[in-house]
């Protein structure tokens, strides 16, 4: 499952995107309580509210409460 490689090329003007949108999928927010960390062990981004740490590998690490398996049916659930 493999993505298709887009070819590019920078442009004269030191572009070289031309179809991707500018910015940051996590845009910032101006409270602290609603930013989106990423789950140490599955990687994807949640609110803060969503995530518990967890002392992993002698550190704490955010990780999805209860379990990401868990929080992910709850998510898609319709």
């Amino acid at each position: 499952m493999a993505k298709d490689s887009t070819k590019t090329t920078i442009e004269a003007d030191g572009l070289r995107y031309r179809s991707k949108a500018p910015g940051s999928p996590f845009a910032a927010t101006s409270s602290f309580g609603a930013a989106t960390m990423s789950c140490f062990l599955c990687g994807k981004h949640r609110p803060r509210a969503m995530l518990k740490s967890k002392k992993l590998l002698g550190k704490s690490q955010p990780v999805c409460s209860p379990t990401c398996k868990e929080l992910d049916e709850l998510l898609t659930k319709p």
